[in-house]
């Protein structure tokens, strides 16, 4: 079966199952394109499952910030019904792009740096990339922190005397060798590579769920049930005070995963098909992550009726008993739970987007180390000191950048092209993607309208962050709110726009011919 894109051009060969891989012996090799890490995974390597789909979303669902985000929601005025709502709502509406830029996966087994030269250039999709690896490295920093946080409370609860270490540059020199260690053991498992993550995922998913349950069970009993937690009204109301937090923080929330849109192709292109990736990501992120907020309330519900306030950490919960299994347990439930979320969702991105930017030098392992060394030294304990700065600012701008990014992809994959690629030309210079000298001016121009209007209005409160009061640009900030939405609706209709009069003259060209 042979396909044709959009202008007539010939395609490469499609199964029957509508999957699309080079012939044998056509691999492009332009070193300035191509390494063994960004060509097309071969279908006989296409074989994760709807299992592996969602065990992957279970075990990077289930970490300690996501339990922290409803701690987030209710410090700001939120009772837990609303919480939780937020944190469902924002899940399922970013499944959507998951799903409509997961769909280049299966089909072509391409990442997402080759998918956005696409739409970006060759040289182009450097731009979205990048921004998408400094995401990820930040991401990466801020979770070896809280993971390192965890094991120093555990151990410090286990052996005594951890908290009292002399200190360096603030903190115990006990927290920062724990830090170190955990990063480590992150570095040394995704540099085995992407089949070792697969395994790990498999039996990591299960034991963080059991280690979760484990810990709602253990806080009931001691409390005799649940506490008044539950009962507490929300401070904000139904009315006007709530939905201006609402907004900020539904962009936020989704802002949270908003990264793994971008480049859940990198995952997909694994798969079996296009309905293992559907369901396993439909079964996995929206319904864990809502279990997950629902499971952080209960138990803070309860340590509130046993301790007589709420304790949102998960770690330092734990740290209340004197069993020492109890405390081991919890140690490695910590461990696998955060290097689940951490090597999959913060290391596999930036190492594919690394390597885009110089395939010759730099392959997923030698990314994959760049990304450790940049996750320390953007000093991620600041990210997270407090909730506005951590869901508003820090969320709400990554948010607004990559949302625009996102409406590119859609609209150039799914409105112009109809899913329909020329899989050999996403690795030649002298193929329908190079543009203008690699880069395409629309998509640029497309993400800097859309960045602008996304992230322009950008404001915080007076001392609670870095943006002015009346925002950057003071008449977008009414659009700040909702940063993510405006961002992706804004390039999608701009690129189009712009991209459409392109396709048009190129078919005529085609018709000519």
């Amino acid at each position: 079966m042979t396909t044709t894109t959009p202008s007539g051009r010939p395609e490469t060969p499609a199964l029957s199952d509508g999957r699309v891989e080079l012939p044998p012996g056509t691999a492009p090799s332009d070193p300035r394109f191509v390494n063994e890490d960004l060509l097309p995974v071969p279908v006989e390597r296409r074989r994760w499952t709807t299992y592996n789909f969602a065990a992957l979303w279970v075990g990077m669902a289930h970490n300690i910030p996501s339990w922290l985000l409803a701690s987030g929601l209710v410090a700001l005025g939120m009772d837990w019904k609303q919480a939780v709502l937020t944190i469902a709502l924002a899940n399922v509406i970013v499944l959507l792009p998951m799903l409509l830029t997961g769909h280049a996966g299966p089909k072509y087994g391409i990442p997402f740096p080759v998918l956005a030269r696409a739409s970006f250039g060759l040289r182009g999709a450097n731009l979205p990339a990048l921004i998408r690896a400094g995401v990820a490295c930040a991401w990466f920093g801020i979770q070896t922190w809280i993971g390192g946080q965890g094991i120093f409370i555990l151990l410090d609860k286990v052996f005594g005397g951890w908290s009292e270490a002399a200190r360096v540059g603030g903190q115990p020199w006990t927290l920062w060798l724990c830090f170190v260690l955990f990063w480590i053991l992150e570095l040394a498992i995704i540099y085995r590579g992407m089949e070792t993550l697969r395994r790990f995922e498999n039996w990591a998913a299960p034991f963080v769920i059991v280690g979760a349950l484990v810990l709602l069970v253990w806080t009931a009993v001691k409390a005799g049930g649940l506490g008044p937690l539950l009962d507490q009204p929300s401070k904000l109301g139904w009315g006007a005070d709530f939905w201006q937090v609402f907004f900020p923080s539904l962009m936020g929330m989704i802002a949270f995963w908003s990264t793994l849109s971008l480049n859940i192709p990198d995952f997909t292109r694994f798969g079996a098909g296009q309905r293992a990736q559907i369901w396993g990501q439909t079964l996995g992120l929206p319904t864990t992550m809502t279990l997950f907020a629902l499971l952080s309330v209960l138990v803070t519900s309860g340590s509130q009726a046993v301790y007589g306030a709420p304790i949102w950490d998960p770690v330092a919960l734990a740290a209340k008993t004197d069993n020492v299994f109890g405390l081991l347990f919890a140690l490695v439930t910590v461990l696998v739970a955060t290097i689940s979320v951490n090597i999959a969702a913060n290391v596999v991105s930036p190492a594919y987007d690394l390597a885009n930017l110089a395939p010759k030098v730099v392959n997923f392992r030698t990314g994959a180390l760049i990304t450790g060394v940049v996750g320390v030294l953007i000093m991620p304990w600041k990210l997270t000191e407090t909730p506005e700065l951590y869901i508003f600012t820090w969320l709400g701008l990554v948010g607004g950048l990559l949302g625009t990014v996102a409406g590119i992809l859609i609209a150039d994959y799914w409105i112009l092209r109809r899913t329909v690629l020329d899989l050999a030309g996403l690795y030649r210079p002298d193929g329908p993607y190079w543009y203008a000298g690699g880069w395409n001016p629309a998509a640029v121009l497309a993400f800097a309208v859309g960045g602008v209007l996304a992230i322009g209005g950008s404001h915080s409160a007076p001392g609670k962050g870095p943006f002015p009061e009346d925002g950057l640009i003071p008449f977008l900030k009414p659009l700040a709110d909702y940063g993510w939405a405006v961002g992706l609706a804004a390039a999608l209709l701009l690129y189009t726009a712009l991209m459409a009069g392109r396709r048009k003259s190129d078919d005529r060209e085609v018709t000519l011919q």
